[in-house]
């Protein structure tokens, strides 16, 4: 485990490896009964917090996940998990026995179901549409199908000729049944609990448009960088208005919040990340300012492009395992929220060393606002079941944050 120490400048911090002692009671879940001498002193403290934290004292998912995305108090950090809908859970490999992936992400009543099913069982405090970031280069004319070993975009786009044969997208003509699933999910969810949307961020994207399947050292797509810039430009532009486009779109369905996934973007030089995945990034993050929902921009690999990404403009930064989490505070500031960050692969140890590991990393980020548990990328097939059930409960164990 780790615990922060303070360096002799002010406000900064560093990552140790001895455990911090930290309170294992949430804010108002353990109050005493009413009308008790004790539950009469705990209404005159409440009292007598301001009133940002009398709010925090009793919150329901959806308003401690909102609330930690805009940097407010909470009563505990809020926390779900990319990925959390899929094949770990019995339930959806029951599922997917009978239909196809991509059915699943088309049937909208078939994507109610997968997305509710792990709120169901483990109460997370958001939940993310079911779905796939490749639905979109699909709707913009290429094939999409997923054979084994992973899906395949066809034909891959390499040339000039490629791009002009992509077609302009229509979102709520080709991508509705998506909208139809955030209105089901928002029904059923009567805004107890968020709802997230998201798309892949138009670097990653292009990665495989350009390959034409998951590639993971995206040789095409750095090739086309080197070789034509302005091509690869073309058609991140694209991708950006598309993203935009589609993002827009969940909002006005009614999702709560959405992520961008940039989850190849880590894999580029600063140079690279700079002109290739932030400004488009940018761009997406600046057209969804008007819709007023919080934007988490997540990059799988993130610690040489920290600073870099916390001018996104995203309400929140996704961080993955590599890095300890006060550090990214340190190298970002307050101005933003951070989420993450435990390694997928814990999940799969006993519970109490699942809890040390939620501990450190509170500990990490420190008692200010402004942190959304999750994991540093997403669950993973093999995950226990009681790893996901362990976690979750270790979030729910920590104090005010």
């Amino acid at each position: 485990m780790m615990r922060m120490r303070r360096n002799a400048s002010p406000g900064s911090w560093t990552c140790s490896t001895k455990p911090a002692r930290l309170g294992e009671r949430s804010l108002g879940s353990h109050f005493s009964s009413p009308g008790s001498p004790q539950a009469e002193k705990e209404e005159v403290i409440l009292s007598n917090q301001p009133k940002d934290k009398q709010a925090a004292a009793a919150m329901s998912p959806r308003e401690r996940f909102l609330a930690a995305c805009r940097r407010k108090p909470v009563d505990r950090p809020p926390v779900w998990l990319m990925r959390q809908a899929g094949r770990y859970l019995e339930e959806y490999r029951a599922l997917r026995a009978r239909h196809d992936f991509l059915e699943l992400c088309k049937s909208p009543a078939l994507a109610t179901e997968v997305t509710l099913q792990p709120v169901r069982r483990f109460h997370m405090d958001a939940a993310i549409l079911f779905s796939d970031i490749l639905v979109l280069p699909e709707a913009l004319g290429q094939r999409l199908s997923y054979p084994e070993g992973g899906p395949r975009l066809e034909p891959p786009i390499r040339s000039a000729e490629d791009l002009a044969r992509l077609r302009a997208l229509d979102a709520p003509a080709h991508l509705g049944y998506v909208a139809e699933a955030i209105a089901l999910i928002g029904r059923q969810l009567a805004r107890e609990r968020a709802l997230i949307g998201f798309a892949g961020a138009p670097y990653t994207l292009a990665t495989y448009m350009v390959e034409g399947a998951t590639s993971r050292h995206q040789a095409q797509t750095k090739a086309l960088a080197f070789r034509e810039p302005a091509l690869l430009e073309e058609l991140l532009e694209r991708l950006a208005e598309g993203v935009s486009d589609f993002l827009l779109l969940q909002v006005e369905a009614g999702v709560d919040a959405v992520q961008l996934f940039d989850t190849w973007a880590g894999d580029l030089s600063p140079r690279d990340f700079a002109r290739f995945a932030l400004g488009p990034a940018r761009k997406v993050i600046g057209a969804l300012g008007k819709a007023g929902v919080p934007v988490i921009y997540y990059v799988n690999g993130i610690a040489a492009h920290l600073e870099a990404a916390a001018t996104s403009g995203a309400s929140v930064l996704g961080v993955d395992w590599r890095v300890c989490l006060g550090e990214v505070r340190r190298r970002v500031g307050p101005g933003v929220a951070l989420q993450g960050n435990l390694d997928p692969l814990v999940l799969m140890a006993p519970p109490s060393e699942i809890r040390e590991r939620v501990r450190a990393i509170h500990a990490a980020h420190g008692r200010g606002p402004g942190h959304i548990f999750n994991l540093g990328h997403g669950v993973l097939p093999e995950t226990p079941v009681s790893g996901v059930a362990a976690f979750v409960d270790a979030v729910r164990e920590l104090g005010n944050a």
